[in-house]
């Protein structure tokens, strides 16, 4: 009977395993006893946990000093996982054709994204890990989110118009957060430089939800109609990276004391958005969006008369 060289070669490695287990194993026990118990030693080939997910190490400045510090804060970064998963879930039900679930989860993405960053400067909690899953969190709830939601409600039917616009879109929010996070340093804390990504996919959100509520959805949706999403679409995405400054609203200092009327306005704006919430949120942030451009003539006309 003659045995091919790959059975041969495949006998010596079990016996060399056989032999490697008996000297791993405790006195007393056989191999096979060793290898039923599951146990480990501190020798075994079987890769660990922490082998398979490395301690996530960063530098920071203590005192003057650059050190290496292990581990993330997980407060502020569980409100970035909730942004990333309501981005998700909107990619979702816009598969299913659910186009009110879709927005509201990017509009909930677009509130635990404010909250994380403020959470970590509050709490003294930044780190650059956390800025950089912030950013890439971004970019699904505002970037990817908001232009595949647009694309199956209304884009979808416009051939490659509708996708060319919704890339647009997608491109656009990849370079304002590219450029948002090369500039962070050195651009002025009160101002963005262009639409901020979340007020974008909330314009595109918004026009979504207030059409779903007025029976613009499927075949009900007039061509027409989808032209016009599709041009605002790529606008929007054209406003995130040009240079048009925008309030940022973070030199808002939740901590200190307020006038008393300040509650009372925040009161009033909470009543006015219930109301009808999709379309006092569509015409805030479209609102938000021109002002922008506008404060960028009114600029240019102070320099002029200047």
């Amino acid at each position: 009977m003659v045995v091919g060289s790959d059975t041969i070669i495949g006998r010596i490695d079990s016996v060399v395993r056989r032999m490697a287990k008996q000297d791993e194993t405790v006195p007393g026990q056989t191999p096979d006893e060793a290898e039923a118990t599951g146990d480990e030693s501190p020798g075994s080939v079987a890769p660990r946990l922490d082998l398979l997910v490395g301690e996530h190490e960063e530098e920071v400045s203590e005192n003057g000093r650059t050190v290496r510090r292990q581990g993330i804060y997980l407060l502020p970064n569980l409100f970035t996982t909730g942004a990333l998963f309501a981005g998700f879930y909107a990619i979702i039900a816009a598969m299913r054709g659910d186009f009110e679930s879709a927005p509201i989860a990017i509009l909930a993405a677009m509130v635990l994204d404010g909250l994380d960053g403020r959470v970590a400067r509050l709490t003294n909690t930044s780190s650059k890990f956390g800025a950089e899953y912030d950013s890439l969190s971004d970019m699904v709830s505002f970037g990817v989110a908001p232009a595949l939601v647009m694309f199956s409600w209304a884009l979808g039917g416009l051939g490659k118009f509708g996708w060319s616009a919704a890339f647009i879109y997608v491109a656009c929010a990849a370079l304002r957060l590219a450029r948002f996070n090369t500039q962070i340093d050195t651009a002025d804390k009160n101002y963005f430089t262009g639409l901020a990504s979340p007020a974008a996919a909330c314009i595109i959100a918004s026009t979504v939800w207030v059409c779903h509520d007025l029976g613009w959805v499927g075949a009900d949706l007039p061509r027409e109609l989808s032209i016009v999403v599709a041009v605002l679409t790529a606008t929007v995405g054209i406003l995130m990276i040009a240079n048009f400054p925008y309030y940022s609203f973070k030199d808002i200092d939740f901590r200190g004391r307020v006038p008393f009327v300040v509650m009372i306005a925040v009161v009033l704006v909470f009543g006015l958005i219930t109301v009808d919430p999709p379309s006092i949120l569509l015409a805030g942030f479209l609102i938000y969006a021109a002002s922008g451009p506008v404060m960028q003539v009114v600029k240019r006309r102070k320099r002029g008369s200047a």
